[in-house]
Order: structure tokens, then C-alpha cells, then sequence
């Protein structure tokens, strides 16, 4: 593309996202960053959102300081679904009283959740829109009003059995599929996977009911799992969201629905909760 062409071509997300002041960007806080190091190397990198399950989060930096993960497994990939990691192991109980359930953190008072609206309609909820990093729903009205997080692609829970306060955060799970919000306000959402997604994704699929693999020799093993506020400042990685109240995110978003360049002629003029999250870099320390 020649300088005139490149001076007439519209603005791309990358281009918006690359001009975004220093001051549109939050720094993910290190007591929320859990990094789980696989065996062949590989790092996963997760907010934990405090706002949303303040109670299976802070239970679930103490596992992760108990080290219960480590030397555990990804031990279920379903296909179009979830990837799930722990002990996998019904008869293995966290140490000092960690592996209690926990209440059913499904949703909150809306008043302590600020939500940066999005300008259109859901499925799933009357109001949608980001808080933080994280997409999140609400519905009701005064002090009846609620708010929850939604069920995206990378965000993850806390795998439960039937009854719903029976989850401790021992066993954890994130999206992998189509976003399956049906779940929203059923299980508590405790974080989104910021980088390395990949590294669990591309795992084969398990050929057991819902995923499950069949052979232990099938599950890749967790090395450690850390809370990046542990390691020495040096090592650790630090990462950052773009506002969703910021002026480049709505610049973003706007560009995002309505996509009309050399390749989109028709643009939708609307875009799903799911395929907005407001995006990510990883940044020096």
C-alpha cells in the first residue's frame, strides 16, 4: 500500500488500541494474577476478579499457597466447551480446611459492581457491559438490582457438583467454546485467562462422557501454580486491560459493530458481549 492509499484507509482496532493514552490502560494487581505453569513449559496467565466471588477467590489464592495445584493435572478438554484443571481426585482433600464448600457466589449487589454498559441488546440479560477486564450482566432495579459475570470464551469458574454450594475453587474450569451463557448465575466465575490460552485449547479432546479423559496417561500435568504478587518483582509478568470507561474503548467497540472497510461492505451495526472483552497486553514490570 502506497502513502496515499495508507493515509485514505480507515482505522483498524489494532491502530486504536496502539494510540490509547497510557491512562486508558489498569494494570492487572499481582494478588490477582495466577500463573499456571504446565510440564512442558508452557504458562497460562489469570486475572482472579475479587469483585465478583471475593470469598472463592481469596480461598482460592490460599490453595494455590498450599500448593494444591501443583502436580495436579488438566484431566477434562470437551470439545466447544471447557478445559478443566485440579486433583481430579474425589478422594484427595485440600489441606486446612480449603476444600470446604463455599457459598454460592453466582451473583452481587449491582451497586458494587460498576458496569460500562454495552449499546446493545443481549439474549441473555437485559443490561450487559464490562467491569474491568471482565464482561459482566445485570437485571433489577434500586437496591433489587444485581449483577453477575457472564459466561465468554476464556473466562473461568469453579467446577461444582449438583448442589450449588458445593464448590470450593479446588477444581477450576475456563470456556473454550461457543459462549455457553446459560451457566451465567449458575456457578461462580472467579477470573478470564489473559495469555497462553492456547497452551490448554490445543490439548486433545477427551474421549470420556463430557470430555473426561479416560487415561491418566491422557492428562497433562500442572508443574506449579503461583499468585504473580509471590515471585520477586523481576519475575513477574505483568499485564494490562484497556478501560471499557476509557474514550479508545468506545472508539474500539463502536469499530468493532460496525466493521466497513476493503473487506467488510456490510457492516452489522451491533456485536455480542462475548466477542468485545476489552483487550489485553502483557507490559514490562
Amino acid at each position: 500500500m502506497d502513502k496515499a492509499a495508507a493515509a485514505k484507509a480507515p482505522l483498524s482496532s489494532a491502530d486504536i488500541i496502539a494510540a490509547a493514552a497510557p491512562g486508558e490502560w489498569q494494570r492487572v494487581d499481582a494478588q490477582d494474577l495466577m500463573l499456571v505453569d504446565l510440564s512442558d513449559g508452557s504458562r497460562v496467565a489469570i486475572a482472579l476478579a475479587p469483585a465478583f466471588a471475593p470469598v472463592h477467590v481469596a480461598n482460592i489464592r490460599a490453595l494455590v499457597r498450599a500448593h494444591w495445584f501443583d502436580a495436579g493435572t488438566i484431566y477434562r478438554v470437551q470439545d466447544n466447551y471447557v478445559v478443566q484443571w485440579g486433583q481430579g481426585d474425589d478422594d484427595k482433600a485440600p489441606p486446612q480446611g480449603l476444600g470446604k464448600a463455599l457459598p454460592a457466589e453466582y451473583e452481587r449487589p449491582a451497586a458494587g459492581l460498576p458496569i460500562t454498559p454495552l449499546p446493545y441488546r443481549d439474549t441473555f440479560a437485559p443490561r450487559v457491559g464490562y467491569s474491568g477486564a471482565f464482561p459482566a450482566a445485570a437485571d433489577g432495579a434500586g437496591k433489587d438490582a444485581r449483577s453477575w459475570m457472564a459466561h465468554c470464551y476464556g473466562i473461568v469458574g469453579v467446577a461444582r457438583g449438583l448442589t450449588p454450594d458445593t464448590g470450593s475453587g479446588g477444581e477450576l474450569y475456563a470456556v473454550m467454546g461457543q459462549s455457553p451463557r446459560q451457566l451465567d448465575r449458575n456457578i461462580a466465575l472467579v477470573g478470564r485467562v489473559l495469555d497462553g490460552f492456547e497452551h490448554m485449547t490445543a490439548l486433545p479432546r477427551g474421549t470420556g462422557a463430557l470430555g473426561f479423559y479416560e487415561k491418566p496417561e491422557q492428562r497433562t500435568v500442572v508443574k506449579r501454580v503461583q499468585i504473580a504478587a509471590d515471585l520477586p518483582a523481576e519475575a513477574r509478568p505483568a499485564y494490562e486491560w484497556l478501560r471499557p470507561d476509557s474514550a479508545s474503548f468506545a472508539k474500539w467497540l463502536h469499530l468493532r459493530a460496525n466493521r466497513q472497510d476493503t473487506f467488510y461492505a456490510r457492516p452489522a451495526g451491533a456485536i455480542d458481549l462475548c466477542n468485545a472483552m476489552p483487550p489485553v497486553r502483557r507490559v514490562k514490570s
